[in-house]
């Protein structure tokens, strides 16, 4: 949480896929399955999974594309309808490669960390090296198998870790307890709303296992009370940070992410928030954070959100 601060087509093989992922053993799509004895809702479920890891490994593989220079993985998008939510890019397939072309040759690096996947929408944090060290959330939502639109949120990387000794993407990659996505989603959403929206401070123990809470904001120390020394320091100093609105929220087991609008130190901003739930509670915590420039900068009129 923010507050946490102030608070041609590819062909992609199911198999390795899933492995490559971290989401199940290596094997054919369908062994994955288990015992439905309808053929029809065997077949739909096996191209349900098949489905769900491609579109990961094809967004890996498009945000890769940018530090390679392959063209094949730029195929996923719809050449016909890419709405694009950068706001220093142009809208559509165009925008995205004239963005693409302003970087010097060989000079991008790309190290996508965690991808995950929320029906339509697949969600990925990533390293990147482009213009200078930045950390990056990614939102691209799928339609018909093609992506159809961008979302996303970038922050400049620091030089060092934060005073826990995180950087900003290390920790865990793997999304477990698929089971629980919805009730970890409803906590993550009830928590924003509670204390980052409408500062009910007096709720804010009920969402932490004690003081046990990994941080990576890069200016943040571990635990709540990590989080109150940081909180007392941009007091002292009159930095002031408001969410307004919860835009998005989206998960895959123990990872949610949440897209909220707000203002940093008086500045329009986007706030991205990812979180890792441990037995309903909340037990760790990534960031990005980007001021929204005037709307006289912007390179298209889709909006942040």
């Amino acid at each position: 949480m923010t507050i946490l601060r102030a608070m041609k087509r590819k062909r992609i093989r199911p198999v390795c896929i899933v492995a490559a992922l971290g989401l199940a053993a290596c094997g054919d799509a369908s062994t994955q399955i288990k015992s439905p004895n309808d053929k029809d809702t065997k077949t739909m479920t096996t191209t349900m999974i098949t489905n769900r890891t491609a579109q990961k490994q094809q967004v890996h593989d498009l945000l890769k594309a940018i530090e390679t220079g392959a063209t094949d993985p730029v195929a996923v998008i719809n050449p016909s309808k890419y709405i694009q939510h950068n706001l220093g890019a142009k809208d559509g397939l165009a925008g995205f490669g004239e963005l693409l072309a302003q970087l010097p040759k060989g000079s991008a690096r790309v190290n996508t960390v965690r991808v995950y996947q929320d029906g339509d929408f697949v969600f990925a944090h990533t390293y990147y090296n482009f213009f200078g060290p930045k950390i990056g959330f990614d939102i691209f939502r799928f339609e018909n198998g093609k992506i159809v639109e961008h979302w996303d949120n970038l922050q400049e990387k620091p030089t060092t870790p934060n005073p826990s000794g995180h950087t900003m993407t290390d920790g865990p990659t793997v999304a477990q307890d698929l089971d629980r996505t919805d009730a970890n989603k409803t906590l993550v959403r009830s928590f924003v709303d509670d204390i980052l929206v409408n500062g009910r401070m007096e709720k804010l123990a009920d969402y932490f296992d004690g003081d046990k809470y990994t941080q990576h904001n890069p200016q943040i120390a571990d635990g709540l009370s990590g989080l109150g020394a940081a909180l007392k320091a941009m007091a002292e100093n009159g930095i002031t940070m408001k969410y307004d609105r919860i835009h998005r929220v989206l998960g895959e087991g123990h990872f949610v992410a949440v897209v909220s609008e707000g203002t940093f130190a008086g500045k329009p901003t986007s706030f991205y928030d990812q979180f890792r739930v441990e037995n309903g509670k909340i037990a760790e915590h990534w960031d990005t954070i980007e001021t929204i420039p005037p709307k006289d900068q912007w390179k298209n009129n889709n909006g942040k959100f």
